[in-house]
């Protein structure tokens, strides 16, 4: 790998990353500007610090599930790495242009399968890291589903007593606690995605060895890509997040942000990719389900779950064509 593919890689890998906290931007402040509790300049500068932050807090297991559990390390190449760059931000730009708040996290995973099954096929995949995450694209929805119902309904049980613009005035000052976590839980699964991939790059071209640990310029490079594509905002998203799926007060957008934020922090901690965007429209949906079932707009979380399940089929097949691509023109 020459030395101009590999700056072009991690600049490419940098861009997702970019793209990443532009994406889902949402994740992170839709809550907090719907409820009114900041606004959007101030939301994302609120997000964008916490997502910086968050390498400080946690580990880098993510990172490593990203860059040495999913393919194996001996097929990587730039031709890969390529495939499965293109094939996330392919899919990230044609969500955000319809406004679907599908996952980053999958669409990477998707296009890094795809790009390792075009070059050695079924073989090549590591299935012990592969089968966890698939198995949390289903249980970190039900996660931040079941914690957000269960917060609503235990401060609807200990405020009953209290006036609804008691409760307001109180969660609009929980909610800036609450976005800080989940801001922070964003930063401690998102980013080290990216970590993971440069990780890949400097292993396929051997300047770093598999069991190496990873260069601290790897995760500043991360969280400062993510902390600024955040910063900037995806606001098509934060619209169908934050108005579309349920209408929510500052009690509700608090129960959501901790519940979505406790399912990423234990995640994290397990080393496992999970799909931020998954997890708080889940969480959303729970509250807005406990208030009244049809305050959930059902034919918009339709259309999110029928991405959900596109994602990685999707970002699979368009980074096995780029992979085809990059093995030719790279």
């Amino acid at each position: 790998m020459s030395f101009e593919v590999l700056v072009l890689l991690i600049a490419l890998a940098l861009a997702f990353d970019f793209m990443n906290g532009f994406h889902d931007a949402a994740n992170s402040i839709a809550t907090v500007v719907s409820t009114g509790v900041l606004r959007p300049k101030w939301a994302v500068l609120w997000a964008a610090f916490f997502n910086f932050v968050a390498f400080l807090l946690f580990g880098l297991a993510v990172a490593a599930t990203i860059g040495k559990g999913i393919i194996q390390i001996d097929v990587v190449d730039h031709a890969v790495v390529f495939g499965a760059l293109i094939g996330a931000i392919s899919w990230n730009i044609i969500t955000w242009y319809y406004g679907i708040p599908s996952s980053s996290s999958h669409a990477l995973i998707g296009g890094i399968v795809g790009a390792g099954v075009a070059k050695a096929g079924v073989g090549s995949l590591m299935w012990s890291g592969l089968m966890k995450t698939v198995i949390f694209i289903f249980v970190a929805p039900m996660m931040g589903f079941a914690l957000g119902v269960a917060l609503m309904v235990m401060v609807s049980w200990l405020c009953v007593r209290t006036t609804p613009r008691r409760v307001d005035r109180w969660f609009r000052r929980g909610q800036l606690l609450s976005a800080a976590l989940y801001s922070l839980a964003h930063g401690s699964n998102d980013a080290q995605k990216t970590m993971g991939i440069i990780w890949m790059v400097l292993i396929g071209a051997q300047m770093l060895g598999p069991k190496d640990p990873l260069p601290f310029w790897v995760v500043l490079a991360a969280q400062t890509a993510m902390g600024l594509g955040t910063l900037f905002g995806g606001w098509r998203i934060v619209k169908t997040m934050g108005q579309k799926i349920t209408k929510l007060r500052p009690v509700g957008g608090f129960c959501a942000e901790t519940g979505g934020g406790i399912t990423l922090i234990i995640a994290a901690l397990f080393g496992i990719p999970v799909s931020t965007t998954h997890t708080i429209t889940s969480a959303i949906v729970g509250v807005g389900s406990v208030q009244r079932f049809s305050a959930v707009r059902w034919g918009v979380a339709h259309n999110i779950v029928w991405a959900w399940l596109l994602t990685i089929p999707a970002s699979a097949l368009i980074g096995a064509l780029a992979w085809w691509i990059g093995n030719r023109i790279l």
